[in-house]
């Protein structure tokens, strides 16, 4: 029975040593105690920590958009490259053009740009990836052939050509221009590039509150097979001709950098619109 405190005192020190105590005789020796503790849990491989500053996912995050802003703004300095025949395929057509302007002399070129570059910074900020067709407005071209192959050498999962038509003044309203059938590269790509142009006009009339064209189209819709950035795409693509730059109230509001950004927004929700359906 005297054995008894020697065992219990001995069962005790092993107790003190797994829960992280210092061993008495370690001390008694002048060793530093030795403190036992359990490993700290490791971090789980398929539970990565998340960072309190991880950006949020974006709506438009992985998507493309190449926007074509509508002529530019040189190309009144180069008649003979911009009047050069280009092939296409259901006709040769002129390069490029010089484009319309309002009753004071306020460019479509000038228009289209402003608006296009509104339209980028919108879509950047949503998290896609934006191309434009050209890199200024004073410069000439490119032709509307190599502005097809842009939007199709960056696989975008869309394309915009901003326009702003030249009618006559009691003409007024916008329209979007959507491509045909012609047996060739853009046949794949009619379907997807309707239900675009649906979104894009959707958007603007919700947007801008202008109304359809009075003068062309259905309902501010109009198909053709005469123009080569539609024929040669071989993404969605759509031209959207924002309103008559000869009518006066129209001219107007778009001399107006607070409609010009409607504008741009409009577009942005309509494209936005299309790319999450």
């Amino acid at each position: 029975m005297r054995a008894l405190p020697a065992l219990v005192l001995a069962v005790c020190g092993l107790i003190a040593s797994a829960c992280g105590a210092a061993v008495p005789g370690d001390a008694a020796a002048g060793r530093e105690p030795v403190v036992t503790q359990a490993p700290a849990s490791e971090p789980s491989v398929s539970d990565p920590p998340v960072s309190e500053d991880s950006p949020e996912a974006k709506p438009l995050d992985g998507k493309v958009v190449v926007i074509d802003p509508g002529h530019n703004g040189g190309n009144y300095r180069a008649p003979a490259a911009i009047n050069r025949k280009v092939n296409v395929l259901t006709h040769w057509k002129a390069c490029d053009t010089t484009g319309t302007d309002t009753a004071g002399g306020y460019s479509e070129a000038a228009f289209t740009w402003d608006v296009s570059n509104r339209l980028r910074k919108i879509l950047k900020s949503r998290g896609a990836t934006v191309k434009l067709t050209r890199k200024s407005n004073d410069g000439v071209g490119p032709c509307i052939t190599e502005r097809a192959a842009i939007g199709n050498q960056a696989g975008a999962d869309a394309a915009i050509s901003v326009h702003a038509d030249g009618s006559a003044p009691g003409n007024r309203g916008f329209h979007v221009i959507m491509p045909k059938k012609i047996n060739g590269p853009v046949d794949k790509v009619v379907r997807a590039s309707d239900r675009l142009g649906l979104a894009v006009r959707a958007a603007l009339t919700e947007g801008t509150r202008l109304p359809y064209s009075t003068y062309i189209g259905a309902k501010a819709l109009d198909y053709r097979d005469d123009l080569g950035g539609l024929n040669l795409s071989t993404v969605p693509k759509v031209l959207v001709e924002c309103g008559n730059m000869k009518n006066p109230g129209e001219a107007a509001k778009f001399l107006d950098p607070k409609f010009r950004q409607r504008i741009a927004v409009a577009l942005a929700n309509g494209l936005q619109h299309y790319l999450k359906a």
